[in-house]
């Protein structure tokens, strides 16, 4: 069985948004990109998330193979009344954090940007509004000791358990999880890259 032509690079490890380009019908690679993830002195959250999803599409394309491909990188984070929540620091940071998005409403934003076989580059920024329910600190203690905030934005995952902590949302539910599908697709094609939805 002959392997498929791959179309992009996706610069993330994140299993979430390999299983969405998987659902896109997206053939890709993903890699694994460093970069200091730590918010500039008075960043805007939306510039914040560009930079971020900009320097990861920089990182990848300099390791592209020489046939080239496509690079897709993304950044998601939580804001909270105009402040960066990253990912928690251990346990106890976790249920700060999840203490203070209890009973109240925050923002989810992913910068999405690829760069083209012709080295051109499109951004895209989408926010969604997240409202949390009222949390105990019990219930917040339980999910914790769980381990899934981790190694997420705002200290859920709103694809698994955290979808219990939240009431509603506002907007693109995959931008939550991690990357926006439509503002994608339109990015995708854009470069040119196929996908399930191509129109031949």
């Amino acid at each position: 069985m002959t392997a498929p032509i791959i179309d992009l690079l996706l610069a993330s490890r994140s299993p979430r948004r390999a299983e969405f380009l998987r659902t896109l019908g997206v053939a890709f690679e993903p890699v694994d990109v460093a970069i200091d993830e730590r918010p500039l002195p008075a960043e805007e959250p939306a510039a914040y998330v560009r930079r971020l999803a900009c320097g990861k599409a920089r990182a990848a394309s300099a390791r592209r193979p020489a046939r080239g491909l496509a690079v897709l990188a993304a950044d998601t984070t939580v804001v909270l009344g105009g402040e960066i929540l990253g990912k928690p620091a251990d346990a106890a940071d976790a249920c700060v954090m999840l203490a203070r998005l209890a009973g109240r409403a925050h923002e989810v934003l992913t910068g999405v940007a690829l760069i083209d076989l012709r080295g051109e580059q499109q951004v895209a920024v989408v926010s969604t509004r997240v409202m949390f329910r009222t949390l105990t600190a019990a219930e917040i203690a339980a999910y914790v000791a769980l381990g899934e905030p981790a190694d997420k934005a705002g200290s859920y995952g709103i694809q698994g358990l955290g979808g219990a902590l939240v009431s509603r949302i506002e907007g693109s539910y995959s931008n939550v999880v991690g990357l926006p599908l439509a503002e994608t697709l339109a990015l995708l094609d854009a470069a040119g890259v196929r996908h399930a939805l191509t129109v031949s």
